[in-house]
């Protein structure tokens, strides 16, 4: 009996007391494939050596950036140590705006890194995260 599953409101509510819900929650998140891209904008940034600490199956953070002047939908490509990477291609990027504007969260994945002379293009999977 000690490892059956028991439904009933109070162990719900004495669980979620001990634990973190975020922890309860983890378990269940799932990312779905949307879109395969680039990142844009990489040789525009201060210090491209940031290019060369990435790596493939590194994960990446998206961030609106609505007081960008060149586009309204333009989202940050951001390491997970909030580096700028560049940008979601203006192209790609107005459906992605709208999912984040009405609060669905997405992610991303270097899926590979091509050095072309000076020039580096780094390919992206654009994953939007599920509960």
């Amino acid at each position: 009996m000690a490892n059956d599953i028991v439904i009933s409101t109070e162990n719900a509510v004495a669980l979620s007391e001990e634990y973190d819900v975020g922890k309860l929650i983890k378990p269940l998140q799932k990312e779905i494939h949307l879109f395969d891209s680039f990142i844009a904008g990489t040789t525009h940034l201060e210090d491209e050596s940031i290019l060369d600490t990435i790596a493939v199956g590194d994960k990446l953070i998206f961030r609106r950036d609505p007081k960008n002047r060149f586009d309204e939908n333009a989202i940050l490509v951001l390491n997970t140590d909030k580096q700028k990477l560049g940008f979601i291609p203006e192209k790609d990027n107005t459906v992605f705006a709208r999912l984040m504007d009405a609060g669905k969260m997405l992610t991303g994945k270097v899926a590979e890194i091509k050095k072309k002379g000076s020039f580096t293009q780094i390919s992206m999977g654009i994953y939007l995260v599920d509960f």
